[in-house]
């Protein structure tokens, strides 16, 4: 008996690891060599390629292909028809498997409806993609990144809440009253 659940419509190859209380929705493919951890929820028409790495509770919205060379730790949010790239020349006549390039998304991080990924560009824990952005390089932990291409507008907290810092460098969320400091580009929390 498995311990997920998968539709009836999803396809689950051999070969994939799929943890505890993860769910797989309608006519959704997860591939061989695929790792999924505990308590995700994968949504309609969605593919994880071999070896793409999920964590634990990640939400995958309907429409999303995690291809090859894609590593999301814990708690990622992926929106809806959101898109990861994994060769940076793609040409259809030229075989570039060997040239997958990694993308790692932090801990945390959000990425909005219909935003693109361009492969090799690291997302930072718990940064924040807007919708429809493009990012073209690696986002900072915290960052808030919006537009074509993505230019970073301002930090996040970990309950997804604009950060306003004060003259001293420190703001706190307003839902979960976390401190977070600024310190030369960088925001951690306090």
């Amino acid at each position: 008996m498995e311990k997920y659940f998968a539709h009836e419509t999803a396809v689950v190859d051999e070969g994939c690891s799929i943890g505890e209380g993860t769910k797989i929705w309608h006519f959704s493919h997860i591939m061989a060599g695929s790792q999924i951890g505990r308590q995700c929820n994968i949504g309609q028409n969605v593919v994880i390629s071999p070896n793409v790495i999920l964590g634990d509770n990640c939400k995958v919205q309907n429409n999303v292909s995690l291809y090859t060379g894609v590593i999301c730790e814990d708690d990622v949010f992926l929106g809806p028809s959101m898109v990861f790239t994994n060769v940076t020349n793609p040409r259809s006549a030229v075989n570039r498997k060997s040239e997958y390039r990694t993308t790692t998304v932090g801990k945390g991080a959000t990425i909005g409806a219909n935003a693109t990924i361009v492969c090799g560009h690291d997302i930072g824990a718990f940064a924040f993609i807007g919708a429809g952005a493009v990012v073209t390089k690696t986002v900072l932990p915290y960052a808030l990144v919006v537009g074509n291409p993505a230019r970073q507008i301002g930090w996040m907290s970990e309950y997804g809440h604009r950060l306003e810092f004060d003259e001293s460098g420190i703001a706190v969320c307003p839902e979960s009253a976390a401190r977070y400091k600024l310190i030369n580009g960088l925001v951690s929390k306090m």
